[in-house]
């Protein structure tokens, strides 16, 4: 048990770092609500969830091995940022009316999930820092498995109540079609910025 709590203080301050997830779920919840972020949150918690199994099998082994494949998924997941940013920045710049539209979208989960996919700093996350809390004498997969479903659970507790918090601070007057404007904006900037942490990174 010892190991899962030291594991467990390793991995908080990690997550508490802004990153492109962080990011995502943020400009969600600034474009629409806390129940926004913590939609899109179950989206990236279920990317990593497809992480943790890539990692059992080995698979993310393979794709680390090859570099050119490595690079092709980072810049994949650069430009969905990308095309997630353009379309808030061009709502931004739009002549059209507004319709302003508070209703959570379906495909939220859709969005996190890819974003996180498609982040492969997660895969080197559990390359770096799981197999120092693995006992190689015993079953090291179940080992892995219970290490990444505690950080996936730390990870949708964390950025569920970071969408409660920001929900607050962000939205406390009504939304008329100027201030969309400067939230739509504020959240393509954020993308954006997400886009080049992984550039630069």
């Amino acid at each position: 048990m010892s190991v899962y709590v030291l594991f467990a203080l390793t991995v908080l301050p990690l997550i508490f770092t802004p990153g492109p997830d962080m990011l995502f779920i943020l400009s969600q919840v600034m474009g629409k609500d806390a129940k926004a972020g913590m939609m899109a949150t179950v989206g990236v918690c279920t990317g990593y969830l497809l992480h943790s199994i890539l990692v059992a099998l080995g698979i993310a082994a393979i794709i680390v091995s090859f570099p050119l494949l490595f690079e092709t998924i980072r810049w994949l997941g650069i430009a969905y940022l990308l095309y997630l940013a353009f379309g808030l920045l061009k709502s931004v710049f739009s002549t059209k009316k507004l319709q302003l539209d508070r209703k959570t979208e379906n495909n939220l989960i859709k969005k996190g999930f890819f974003t996180a996919l498609l982040n492969p700093k997660g895969m080197l996350i559990y390359f770096a820092i799981l197999p120092q809390f693995i006992d190689k004498s015993a079953n090291t997969v179940s080992q892995g498995l219970i290490l990444s479903l505690l950080f996936i659970a730390m990870i949708f507790v964390v950025y569920c109540s970071l969408s409660l918090v920001f929900a607050k601070l962000t939205q406390k007057s009504p939304i008329d079609e100027r201030k969309q404007k400067w939230i739509d904006g504020t959240s393509g900037g954020l993308l954006a910025l997400a886009a080049t942490w992984l550039i630069a990174n």
